[in-house]
């Protein structure tokens, strides 16, 4: 595909996308870059585009994408919660994840990947159930660790990225194919600042 074929296609892709595409990807890229702030006001910002992505894929009639949408309210508003919370089950500053988290995460990944692969194969037509599958079940566990306000969800986020980015190229989706390189930069300055925090927190401590 050479580049005017690709660009004539990203524009009839951006004119065809409706106000409320456009409101959820708007919100959607405002939630990321609040995360790398470090900021609660991810979470509604959050909520507002997984409500208008919801809906979309509700009238697309994409109902198992719309189940996905529903745990990433459910972690979003668990998150939101979390992180207001001063209780010593809460996430009121940044952390590593400990060995329990880690075997949690690493159980959401895995138990999620093998749950939604089989899901699409014995149930949809999906011709890329193995790559489609990873990226839901790695991000399932980002969305888990950045609920917690773990470090390690920047890395998750990005793993299910990386597997997005040529997926998405390779579905003719190159609007949202360059959306998750944005996404995928952004996650990587968000790695670094949390950890500068984490470092800062120590010297703090230290002090």
């Amino acid at each position: 595909m050479d580049f005017n074929t690709f660009w004539d296609l990203l524009l009839e892709q951006v004119h065809r996308t409706s106000f409320l595409e456009w409101t959820a990807v708007g919100f959607g890229v405002s939630e990321v870059l609040l995360a790398k702030r470090n900021n609660i006001w991810l979470y509604p910002t959050g909520i507002i585009s997984i409500l208008c992505g919801g809906f979309l894929l509700i009238q697309s009639k994409l109902y198992a994408e719309t189940l996905l949408h529903v745990y990433y309210l459910v972690m979003s508003i668990y998150g939101w919660a979390n992180w207001n919370s001063r209780t010593a089950s809460g996430a009121a500053v940044i952390s590593k994840s400990n060995s329990k988290e880690q075997t949690i995460t690493w159980t959401i990944a895995l138990l999620g990947w093998g749950i939604l692969y089989a899901f699409l194969v014995l149930f949809t037509d999906s011709d890329v159930p193995f790559l489609d599958a990873f990226v839901s079940s790695t991000a399932w566990a980002g969305m888990w660790l950045l609920a917690k306000r773990k470090l390690e969800n920047w890395l998750w986020l990005n793993l299910s990225n990386l597997v997005a980015i040529p997926l998405l190229f390779y579905k003719g989706l190159f609007m949202f194919a360059l959306l998750t390189i944005f996404l995928f930069v952004v996650a990587v300055l968000g790695y670094l600042d949390w950890k500068k925090e984490i470092e800062t927190q120590v010297i703090y401590v230290e002090s």
